[in-house]
């Protein structure tokens, strides 16, 4: 093996390393809403955990990135612990089904359908496909079909890139006597665990493994213990990734190093005894891409069925290994957008959905509270609305960063309509419990003051908030719920209370005028007109925005112009409300 020979193997495995890495994030981008769907149903069951762990990482072929991602589910109180182990376990499998793509760079033969598998066969015309949909193609999810197919041959050029390089190795003296070192069981799980923990991936180092396998050099019973180590190795990710998370995540990550390590340590014993009780003639002939293979998911079918049923017992372990502080305070915080999720954005922008539901629901509440206060005041209302809002103004900035960080991720095309959505709502509803706030402090200064307002006044505010209590209710089912239907009404009843406010604030000039009001009232009066008519605006500009996102754009203005100019829905909707509350 010469100086260029080694440019070679450096210049496969760069491709090789690439490619893998660029098919896995397309992949895990094409499948991102199918993922989010998987995951949403995943239940206590063991079956349902493990399957959906080996479902995820066989698509996505990465047992990191899945491992990763379940870190990042348990850090943001979207998995329990025992659910978190019952899906790693299943990743550990699921992460297989890249070494038998890879197997097939060791298809030999002359018969036209042995020549159809070959990858020097197949891998140009999917290259082709490729650069011919990722250049030519308009729609963003062709355009991902095309790099997945690109990031596929990639990976394959590589393989045969690293395969070719080392193909002189079989001939050379000291490559045949390092091998010998592998013929301790021990240095092969430590060399396996040591490469895959640089690379910080098993599907790569396996990979690498089967490339050397074609100098024939290296046996089976060689093979065997460094696919052992390999399983160790990739634990290294998990970990990196637990820095900085609560405990449970912690526990998680720890579950996957136990899992590996025991099964390793057990089956790497078992393994020794048979081979110095019993001689197996097979594990002394060369390993392939194939045989390397069907080793990875045998040891990992097997690690899995020997801790599966000690799933409870790992769960003890982690727990026992970083256990509950002493004290009274045991309780955490809980991560409710760990970014984690962000190698997954269809996940992470279902998550961020949540939260904005969640902080929907908190502005809501708030203003009702608020409202109340006009009609019969609480004082523990007041601390509540003020301790309301500025969480609705903690999950703004929250949301509002998570987005933004998120938008420089590779999104679908329909990830990118719902984050731009959600970035635009944030701050109607944040905006919303501004005037709660606002509104509550009218009904504190009228409490402080001892004004009370006419009967005649009080009449007509009853008016306006059950407007406004009903065009909340409309956007509110409008975003929850995508309810269009909904979001249609919101704009007629927003111009009824537009109306609404300015007869309010006409009759209140008359009052005033005729003694009937104080000057101290009015100005109260004019601050909740103010405060109520803005809400209805916020609820309009959340309407707008689930209506034009829903066609795949976002022009509100145009689209406010154009229900108004236009007959119909609209105006039919004008007049219900318009006699329903009527003043």
């Amino acid at each position: 093996m010469d100086f260029w020979d080694i440019l070679s193997l450096i210049g496969g495995l760069c491709l090789f390393l690439f490619g893998m890495n660029l098919m896995g994030s397309y992949l895990e981008k094409a499948a991102g809403g199918g993922l989010k769907n998987i995951l949403g149903k995943l239940t206590t069951s063991k079956a349902a955990g493990f399957f959906t762990g080996l479902g995820v990482t066989a698509v996505i072929q990465s047992s990191s990135a899945t491992t990763v991602m379940v870190v990042g589910f348990v850090n943001s109180g979207l998995l329990t612990l025992r659910q978190a182990i019952n899906v790693i376990m299943g990743a550990n499998v699921g992460t297989t089904v890249t070494a038998w793509l890879l197997s097939l760079t060791g298809v030999s033969g002359d018969a036209w359908f042995v020549e159809i598998f070959k990858p020097s066969s197949f891998t140009p015309i999917l290259a082709l496909i490729g650069i011919f949909l990722f250049m030519g193609s308009k729609s963003n999810r062709k355009k991902d079909i095309g790099v997945i197919l690109l990031g596929f041959a990639t990976l394959m050029y590589g393989m045969d890139a690293m395969s070719s390089s080392v193909a002189g190795l079989k001939e050379s003296e000291g490559f045949a006597s390092i091998l010998t070192l592998f013929d301790n069981p021990l240095m092969g799980v430590l060399t396996g665990a040591a490469l895959t923990a640089i690379i910080q991936s098993s599907s790569a180092s396996v990979g690498i493994l089967q490339a050397l396998s074609s100098t024939g050099a290296i046996s089976i019973g060689m093979s065997v213990p460094i696919i052992m180590g390999q399983n160790i190795g990739t634990c290294v990710t998990a970990l990196i990734s637990s820095v900085g998370t609560n405990r449970n995540a912690r526990r998680a990550s720890i579950v996957h190093l136990s899992f590996n390590v025991i099964g390793t340590t057990v089956l790497l014993i078992a393994y020794s005894i048979v081979r110095s009780l019993v001689d197996i003639p097979l594990l002394a002939n060369s390993a392939d891409q194939f045989t390397i293979a069907i080793c990875h998911t045998a040891f990992n079918i097997a690690c899995t069925v020997l801790m599966l049923p000690c799933a409870g017992l790992l769960e003890k372990l982690s727990m026992r290994l970083i256990p509950e502080p002493k004290g009274e305070d045991k309780k955490e915080e809980i991560n409710e957008l760990d970014e984690r999720l962000m190698i997954t954005p269809a996940v992470a922008i279902d998550r961020c959905r949540v939260v904005t539901e969640k902080m929907a629901s908190i502005s809501k509440a708030s203003l009702y509270k608020a409202l109340s206060q006009l009609e019969s005041f609480n004082d523990d209302y007041c601390k509540e609305v003020r301790e309301e809002e500025t969480a609705v103004d903690k999950y703004e900035d929250i949301l509002g960063s998570y987005l933004v960080k998120l938008n420089t991720y590779p999104l679908t095309d329909k990830d990118m309509r719902e984050s731009a959505k959600l970035l635009h709502l944030i701050g109607d509803i944040e905006r919303i419990s501004d005037h709660a706030v606002n509104i509550m402090e009218s009904a504190e200064e009228l409490k402080e003051k001892e004004i009370v307002f006419s009967d005649f006044a009080l009449s007509e505010l009853s008016v306006i908030i059950a407007a406004v209590k009903e065009i909340v209710e409309l956007s509110y089912a409008a975003y929850v719920d995508n309810d269009i239907a909904s979001a249609k009404k919101v704009e007629p009843l927003e111009q009824v209370i537009d109306n609404l406010k300015e007869k309010l604030r006409t009759r209140h000039i008359e009052r005033l005028q005729n003694g009937g009001c104080t000057i101290e009232a009015g100005f109260i009066w004019s601050d909740l007109l103010n405060n109520l008519e803005r809400v209805s605006d916020h609820c309009s500009n959340i309407a707008g925005c689930v209506i034009e996102m829903s066609h795949n754009s976002l022009d509100l203005h145009q689209y406010l112009k154009n229900i108004k100019e236009g007959k119909g829905e609209f105006v039919d909707d004008y007049e219900k409300y318009s006699q329903i509350y009527s003043v």
